[in-house]
């Protein structure tokens, strides 16, 4: 099967092995659901793989005893997640039960769930080299002397450490070669400990590609605390404000938050004037320097008459996440006489939520008039202020 031209076009799935029980971290939690800065070990490798776009769907490998419980059905919630299976008593075994999973993908890509922090480029590159050459991994040079020991800790020789590398994840294959190499080892009796070792075995030839060393594998808890300390002292956090304004027109259905107030006049503007969502989305672009509505959305593009502000914060939601921000919290205030939004602020909060991809607790949401003063005050209009608090790791 031929390789598609375009790096962008979603023929690969993802399979993000989560099904150990390893508890070296320390912990009383299986490492891939110890947190980071608010998100698992297995939240934040899926989401770097999902979040690539020539990436289809990720298939997330989980223990057994997991998969009907609270946690697969978090897992299944997840952007990107398209399957949800039980892996088995070794990694070839649970790879074996994700490739079961995607389906007609001419490509998989596997990833382990302890290394988080992988980055973009490592994932694209992979990818690229996949499709150019079958089968890729990334892998960082040795930099120290190796020394090849006995059973009795003695220095046999020292191996040539420019002819070795230290092999990462995500480590990619053409699915047949993958699906039959690790069927082949099986059979054999042959134990891999990764997917190109299976794919070396049945004759492939792995294309090596440069990997990270912030694409770490967390192990024991000394991992775990470093990448903690990291993830508070490398990141830094950024305030961001946003501010819209729209008056009242005729024939037009009045959205807040994405919540539709019945019987009440709409506000005018291009898309659905949407003031709430518009200040949000505004917020977290200027809290992460990536434009804001105007650019994203330009008022004179026919293509977004009448548009779902709901549908455009999720694709600013995923702007803010591919840029490596994750929002801390919305704090947003409604100014106008009409309507009173009290009996549905909740609902609002859970709304605007969603299309941010935070929990409600995250969502400040409050309203004030104007004591009549000015235009909005005589209900010439609404107008909403928000602020963001965004955080990169």
């Amino acid at each position: 099967m031929a390789a598609a031209d375009s790096q962008d076009t979603p023929e690969v799935v993802g399979v993000v092995v989560a099904a150990g029980r390893s508890r070296r971290t320390g912990g009383s939690l299986p490492k891939q659901f110890e947190r980071i800065d608010g998100r698992t070990l297995l939240e934040r490798s899926v989401r770097a793989i999902a979040d690539r776009p020539a990436v289809a769907g990720v298939v997330v490998v989980l223990p057994p005893a997991e998969l009907d419980g609270e946690r697969g059905s978090t897992v299944r919630s997840w952007p990107g997640v398209i399957a949800v299976v039980a892996g088995g008593s070794s990694r070839a075994e649970s790879v074996r039960a994700g490739l079961g999973a995607v389906g007609r993908a001419p490509f998989v890509l596997v990833h382990d769930a302890a290394r988080p922090f992988v980055p973009a480029r490592v994932v694209d590159d992979v990818i690229a080299a996949t499709r150019r050459d079958g089968a890729a991994l990334p892998a960082l040079s040795v930099v120290d002397t190796v020394k090849e020991v006995d059973v009795d800790g003695r220095c046999r020789k020292t191996l040539d450490r420019g002819r070795l590398r230290l092999a990462q994840t995500p480590q990619g294959s053409r699915t047949e070669w993958l699906a039959r190499a690790l069927e082949d080892a099986a059979s054999a009796g042959r134990e891999v400990t990764d997917e190109a070792s299976a794919l070396e075995l049945a004759g492939h030839t792995v294309t090596v590609v440069p990997g990270d060393p912030d694409n770490r594998k967390i192990t024991t808890a000394e991992d775990l605390e470093v990448a903690r300390r990291g993830a508070r002292d490398a990141g830094g956090l950024r305030v961001g404000s946003g501010f819209d304004v729209h008056r009242f027109g005729p024939d037009r259905v009045l959205v807040l938050g994405g919540v539709v107030f019945p019987g009440e006049p709409g506000l005018e503007g291009h898309s659905d004037a949407d003031v709430v969502l518009h200040a949000a989305m505004d917020a977290l672009l200027g809290a992460t320097a990536l434009g804001d509505i105007g650019v994203l959305f330009p008022p004179e593009d026919p293509a977004f008459a009448g548009a779902n502000s709901a549908e455009l914060a999720a694709e600013v939601a995923g702007r803010v996440r591919r840029a490596g921000w994750t929002t801390i919290n919305l704090d947003i205030t409604v100014l106008a006489e009409r309507p009173k939004i009290k009996a549905r602020a909740e609902q609002m909060r859970v709304s605007i939520a969603r299309c941010f991809e935070i929990a409600p607790d995250r969502v400040g949401l409050k309203a004030t008039t104007l004591e009549r003063l000015g235009a909005l005050g005589r209900g010439e209009g609404i107008a909403c202020q928000a602020v963001a608090l965004v955080h990169r790791a």
